[in-house]
């Protein structure tokens, strides 16, 4: 197959263009729920579980990451694993986001009824309100994209990339709600590059 470097850069820019506007469209259309998650995250007795299947299950272990470095303890449950032991990783009191695009993955709506059952509070994040996911949630976090970034509009591209970008702000929204400061990020994120970097700023 032949391809020009004008012809890669021009696929290039038209998947961060695609990405770029989804997030645009979830900046216009930020709601109240937003509000009620941050609420339920900061006010929550236990930590933050994180579940997902697949790609959404990869961007939820980064954004339970996230949440547990600004000061939100956090940690992921694989939602197919809930099924064979690890729903004894789920506290009474803890807060659950459930990640599906769709809204309709089926190992995480086997999961979520047993959640629920539990008096769990469940944050949603899928792509609209009509799915069985937005039903069995608290708060529903719609991602609202309709197409992908790729050329056959199929690969988790755009969805991932604003699902992540909603959990960035969550753990940050709710870091700032705390009062989350320099000092507590570098008591939990002492190592590497970051952790030097604030040792030197800290005089620590």
């Amino acid at each position: 197959m032949k391809y020009s470097d004008n012809s890669v850069l021009e696929y290039i820019r038209e998947v961060l263009k695609k990405e770029s506007d989804a997030l645009r469209i979830l900046v216009d259309s930020l709601d109240d729920g937003f509000v009620r998650a941050v609420d339920l995250i900061v006010n929550s007795k236990g930590r933050v579980i994180v579940t997902g299947v697949g790609k959404s299950g990869h961007v939820g272990n980064k954004i339970s990451a996230t949440l547990a470095s600004l000061g939100t303890p956090s940690h992921f449950v694989h939602s197919d694993e809930s099924l064979h032991g690890d729903l004894g990783m789920v506290a009474p009191e803890d807060v659950v986001i459930a990640i599906s695009h769709s809204g309709r993955t089926m190992e995480l709506m086997a999961m979520l009824p047993k959640v629920k059952m539990r008096g769990n509070k469940i944050i949603a994040i899928c792509r609209d309100r009509d799915n069985a996911l937005a039903r069995i949630a608290d708060v529903v976090l719609c991602t609202r994209v309709e197409h992908e970034a790729d050329y056959l509009d199929t690969a988790p591209t755009a969805s991932s990339t604003v699902t992540l970008a909603i959990g960035d702000a969550l753990a940050v929204a709710a870091a700032r709600v705390k009062g989350f400061s320099q000092d507590d990020f570098l008591m939990f994120h002492p190592g590497g590059a970051l952790g030097e970097d604030l040792s030197k700023v800290l005089g620590s």
